[in-house]
């Protein structure tokens, strides 16, 4: 459980410092106030990009005038097993473009990060997941299935960067430049390993995501039944040996290999997969539902994500971007009774605090305002002028 958070130069913060009850947190507060930052800073405790998927040297606070961001850093403590840990990520240069992590003080690989806290959110940006493009639909899965199993990310890398590597051979083929059969054939080879890898781990994925949402049938959330598209995919799906994937993609990369070089991308593999989703009760795509619609089965998967993460060591925390929106009243307080039954730690932001009534006396309540936090009365001193980037 997180019982600290504190920011240095970070988006709009010059200095913050929050202390952390259990349960539920409301960030509530005008646009532009800071309350988005807070969830990104959190989200960074974890492999990755964050929730807005924004650059290291993004994320640097800057005064007018100021060409590149500052050094910044985001740190939490964790209460975990009877004991104190301590969280960070930053960049210790200006414009610096990789942060670094930092475990109890001591350096460590991005990864470790897992096994002490695993942010899972939801944004505005995917209330219209299952209408939006498929890329940004199985980039949201991916991470699902990495939160749940590390390994997933490192493959998912593995098969993208040999990815670009074959497409620049081919594409260098094209412009009368030879491509090495030996190379090409080693990085298909790698590919397709990769990539039988990451459709087993999405298909495991998917059952344990749908037996999750088919298990919260009494609650007021509308059901999906989720599906993946892609030959990998559903060939794991139909439970084929992962060598008999392996065998399926290195043959399709193979007579794929004109048709890559003449378009310039590659059109072949599980990189194109998608993520679908049905309206259970009304039996229809979840591509032609409401913005409500659509969030509520997002907010749904997401719950039942959080359940797949319940009995790990790293206990899941909840980031949840202008969750109230879009939703009813019955829904929002069946969110907030989702949460408190799960033993959730969850922050959520707002424009208002009234969208929260359901959770007055059950959560902790902190006011955002210019760069500044009260719960009820100051919690930091000093706030900062916003960045230009800055979308809190």
């Amino acid at each position: 459980m997180i019982t600290s958070l504190a920011l240095t130069d970070f988006r709009s913060y010059a200095s913050a410092s929050l202390p952390v009850s259990g349960g539920a947190v409301v960030l509530h507060g005008p646009n532009g106030a800071g309350k988005t930052n807070l969830l990104e800073a959190i989200s960074l405790l974890t492999p990755g990009k964050g929730l807005r998927g924004a650059t290291a040297q993004e994320m640097g606070r800057r005064e007018p005038g100021e060409a590149v961001g500052r050094a910044w850093a985001v740190m939490v403590t964790l209460h975990e097993d009877g004991e104190e840990v301590r969280l960070g990520t930053g960049v210790q240069t200006p414009g610096a473009a990789r942060r670094i992590v930092r475990i109890d003080g001591e350096t460590a690989p991005p990864g470790r990060l897992l096994d002490h806290l695993r942010p899972v959110w939801a944004t505005p940006e995917q209330d219209r997941l299952f209408s939006d493009a498929r890329a940004a639909r199985l980039r949201f899965f991916d991470r699902l299935v990495f939160a749940a199993d590390p390994d997933h990310a490192a493959t998912v890398s593995a098969y993208e960067k040999a990815l670009r590597e074959r497409l620049r051979l081919l594409t260098d083929g094209a412009e009368g430049k030879p491509a090495d059969p030996l190379w090409l054939d080693a990085l298909e080879a790698r590919l397709s390993e990769a990539g039988a890898r990451a459709a087993t781990a999405r298909t495991r994925a998917l059952v344990a995501l749908q037996a999750g949402i088919d298990a919260r049938g009494d609650r007021p959330f509308p059901q999906a039944d989720l599906g993946l598209t892609g030959a990998a995919e559903e060939m794991a799906a139909a439970g084929a040996d992962e060598a008999d994937v392996v065998g399926m993609l290195g043959e399709g990369f193979v007579r794929a290999r004109g048709r890559d070089a003449a378009a310039g991308r590659s059109l072949f593999g599980p990189h194109r997969s998608d993520l679908t989703a049905i309206h259970r009760e009304k039996n229809r795509p979840a591509a032609e539902g409401s913005s409500g619609e659509q969030k509520a089965l997002v907010l749904n998967l997401i719950l039942a994500q959080v359940g797949r993460l319940a009995g790990q060591k790293a206990q899941p925390v909840l980031l949840l971007d202008e969750a109230p929106a879009h939703l009813d009243e019955v829904r929002r307080a069946a969110l907030f009774d989702e949460i408190e039954a799960l033993e959730l730690q969850a922050f959520m932001t707002g424009t208002e605090r009234s969208l929260f009534a359901a959770l007055e006396g059950r959560a902790q309540f902190v006011s955002v305002e210019g760069g500044a936090l009260f719960s009820p009365s100051p919690l930091v001193g000093e706030g900062g002028s916003r960045s230009e980037t800055d979308e809190g």
